[in-house]
């Protein structure tokens, strides 16, 4: 038997149910409009979906539901300063440059591979995450001078970037800027500054990751140029991957282009993609999650482990076995990615149990000068699932500490760093997620001043693991058209994440087997005084530790998603559970 421990503590907190007067009829006239069942009405009104039409827009986006691009502020700018450019009399040379992440290199692959078709003198940079750093770089600037580049289309980075958009200015080069990162109190003196988070953008929808941002731009080339956007659609396979490695919301336009990118991605994928999906080895119909933990980190390896340029060689290859070759090296570099995140995980967490001021705090931040800095922010992440706070992991870096910031639910680390930006060199980032370079002598002052912003802002819920809950459910509504519709309810992502359900009175059908000594795998069946309950397979992965807790006879209490679990051909319905409470 695997040794007992205390599992950690959750909170599971329940979405309101729709039962004011309005939402009661909502659920009505959904019950009888689509044809479903009163509980799936309610899981649709409680998501904002309250009439047909709606419920239309939501089950089928259709891609004419995309903005006007010339709606973003600049965009005019933007086309008139790259039609200049691409003018067949005097063309220019134009560098494509991105950040060396999924959504930088997806947007570089995206921008260079579009207008390459159209314009022949135009190149791609990535900056060098350990030489150069984030965002716009000194040695890319010179480089691009010196190379006789007049514009460069700076994607998912440059906002910030005030020096050096100058720097360029004074060397002869222009600035089409497309990010999506909040920008800071000035805003850089380029040829066109895209960015719908600007104060002054009146754009209507602020979340576009910044591969979406480059999309716009292309969008908005295609109306001016007559150029078919049919062309340009098949390319939205790039701009999902973004979407889902940059954990941006799945709403509005990004819905819109996460559901038919899916849909390229899995009936005419890119060489390139094509070959990390079958070296990542998915079988079947891949989601937004297959994108977030199977496709997203092997790009992102590249530039973690050596340098992103071969992913975006590999995102633009066209021969199979080209791509395979790319496909096979990233992987390594993946696996080996993952060697460094767990060693430097353990040591990390054995920092913090070490020390009772780390282990007490409200914030984590650590340094050590021999991390491998392409994993810092995974690690992050890991310390965060073991002490849930917002943390920091800092490595040497160019002379300079380099870090990586995560947060939890709820909590905006982003400004909590601002408050500390006197102590930094830079910054950037958003609300869950930002990156920093900070002197190594100020390390220990900036570990008290963050963690005295955190503790001053943080609630204490905060610090416990959340988990929402959309509605209560008996597993008399678990059916063959409950798991087809709740699957059409997909992309699933933040803010339409997939639906989390609580079941009580559960009760064991069959002793509990253990997986790969770690994961947890049940049958389970609901006494209720309604319908009959069917039998359901439950999963938990990494909840081996429950099988101890659960007894023959004994209710207990789940929170679980429904899936469709396909295997050997076979098609059931399977419960993942996210915690168990025992009676």
């Amino acid at each position: 038997m695997i040794a007992q421990s205390t599992p950690p503590a959750k909170r599971w907190i329940r979405k309101p149910f729709p039962d004011a007067v309005p939402q009661q009829t909502a659920i009505e006239s959904l019950t009888a409009s689509l044809g479903v069942s009163p509980f799936l009405a309610a899981l649709l009104v409680q998501r904002g979906v309250h009439t047909y039409e709606e419920a239309r827009a939501f089950f089928r986006p259709e891609i004419n539901h995309l903005h006007d691009p010339f709606l973003m502020r600049d965009m005019d700018r933007a086309i008139s300063r790259l039609d200049r450019a691409m003018n067949p009399g005097q063309p220019e040379k134009i560098l494509v440059y991105g950040d060396y992440d999924v959504d930088g290199t997806t947007s570089v692959a995206l921008v260079y591979g579009f207008l390459k078709q159209y314009h022949s003198a135009i190149d791609y940079y990535i900056p060098d995450r350990y030489k150069e750093g984030y965002g716009i770089s000194q040695q890319g600037v010179e480089w691009a001078a010196e190379n006789g580049f007049t514009l460069i289309i700076a994607l998912d980075c440059g906002i910030k970037s005030v020096d050096r958009v100058a720097q360029a200015t004074a060397l002869g080069v222009d600035f089409i800027i497309c990010d999506h990162h909040r920008p800071g109190s000035e805003i850089p003196a380029a040829a066109a500054v895209l960015d719908p988070k600007r104060d002054d953008c009146a754009y209507p929808y602020k979340e576009l990751s910044g591969c979406g941002v480059g999309f716009k731009l292309l969008q908005a080339f295609c109306q001016c140029r007559q150029i078919p956007l049919t062309d340009l659609f098949p390319h939205l396979d790039l701009v999902a991957v973004s979407i889902a490695s940059d954990i941006v919301p799945i709403t509005g336009e990004n819905r819109v282009m996460a559901y038919y990118g899916l849909k390229y991605l899995n009936a005419t994928p890119r060489t390139g993609l094509k070959a990390l999906i079958n070296i990542a080895g998915f079988r079947g119909e891949l989601d937004i999650t297959n994108v977030v933990f199977g496709i997203g980190p092997r790009i992102n390896a590249a530039g973690r482990i050596q340098h992103a340029k071969a992913a975006v060689q590999l995102l633009l290859a066209e021969d199979d076995e080209e791509a395979d070759a790319f496909a096979m090296a990233i992987n390594k570099h993946n696996n080996d990615r993952r060697q460094f995140d767990s060693s430097m995980t353990e040591q990390a967490l054995d920092m913090i149990r070490r020390s009772e001021a780390l282990t007490n705090a409200k914030s984590t931040v650590l340094f050590d000068a021999n991390w491998h800095k392409g994993v810092i922010g995974i690690v992050a992440s890991r310390c965060i699932e073991h002490f849930h706070r917002p943390t920091i992991i800092l490595t040497r870096s160019n002379d300079k500490a380099a870090g990586s910031a995560r947060s939890v639910p709820g909590f905006d680390v982003y400004e909590a760093i601002e408050e500390c930006a006197d102590l930094l060199e830079q910054f950037g980032g958003h609300t869950f997620a930002a990156g920093m370079t900070i002197a190594e002598d100020k390390i220990d002052a900036f570990r008290q001043k963050f963690e005295e912003v955190v503790a001053r802002k943080i609630k204490e819920e905060h610090l416990t693991p959340l988990i929402d809950i959309d509605l209560p459910m008996d597993f008399s509504e678990i059916d063959a058209k409950f798991v087809r519709i709740l699957r059409q309810m997909g992309p699933f992502g933040p803010h339409n994440m997939q639906p989390t359900f609580m079941t009580e009175e559960v009760y064991l059908a069959s002793e509990p087997t253990i997986m790969k000594e770690k994961h947890l795998k049940i049958q389970v069946r609901q006494r209720t005084t309604h319908r009959p309950s069917p039998t359901l397979t439950a999963v938990g992965f990494g909840m081996a530790h429950m099988a101890g807790y659960l007894r023959a006879g004994s209710p207990f209490s789940i929170c679980y998603h429904v899936e469709q679990n396909v295997y050997n051909g076979n098609i059931s319905t399977q419960l993942m559970l996210k915690d168990i409470r025992c009676s």
